[in-house]
């Protein structure tokens, strides 16, 4: 994607909710300003709060396409006013889990916030072992595969987590 990208053209946007966009510069201060909207309605409609810290939380984690530890995120908390003891951060992220608005990577012990808050969603999470930047990508038939596996053998599944490592296009070409 071009330097200094426009979201102005939702229609033909390359936006923050395709998984490749992760892997490629781009601003997508547009894109972060809807996961927020969406985010703010979708705790006003399940009677819950985004109060000042998880929201500023979620705007920590939607500022880049990384996954953070909860360690960072309270650092940046704590240069910003909001606190520096580490229930502060863990509370914010967790409720932020709770409520479908991040997603907790379990590889790397981190958080990043769903690009698809509010969405009946299966995402495989692809994670660049070069610099750490992590896409949402749909993932529906890997589910259902895993699913059909499962009912093979008389299991159910409540939850997955399908985490995949690799290297990202700007990795790859560094790598060369």
């Amino acid at each position: 994607m071009p330097a200094g990208h426009s979201h102005d053209h939702p229609a033909d946007c390359f936006g923050c909710s395709e998984p490749a966009a992760a892997f490629l510069s781009h601003d997508h201060d547009h894109c972060a300003q809807g996961v927020l909207e969406r985010a703010a309605a979708l705790t006003r409609a399940q009677g819950a709060r985004l109060t000042p810290v998880r929201r500023r939380v979620l705007e920590i984690l939607l500022e880049e396409h990384r996954a953070m530890g909860a360690y960072d995120v309270l650092k940046r908390l704590a240069e910003e006013g909001f606190g520096n003891q580490p229930p502060v951060a863990y509370r914010a992220l967790e409720f932020l889990v709770e409520q479908g608005l991040a997603h907790r990577i379990r590889r790397l012990n981190a958080f990043a916030a769903c690009m698809h808050p509010g969405e009946a969603h299966a995402p495989a999470f692809l994670i660049c072992s070069g610099c750490n930047s992590v896409a949402e990508a749909p993932a529906a038939p890997v589910r259902a595969a895993l699913d059909q596996a499962a009912a093979a053998l008389g299991f159910v599944i409540e939850r997955s987590t399908v985490e995949a490592l690799g290297r990202c296009p700007a990795c790859q070409e560094r790598a060369e």
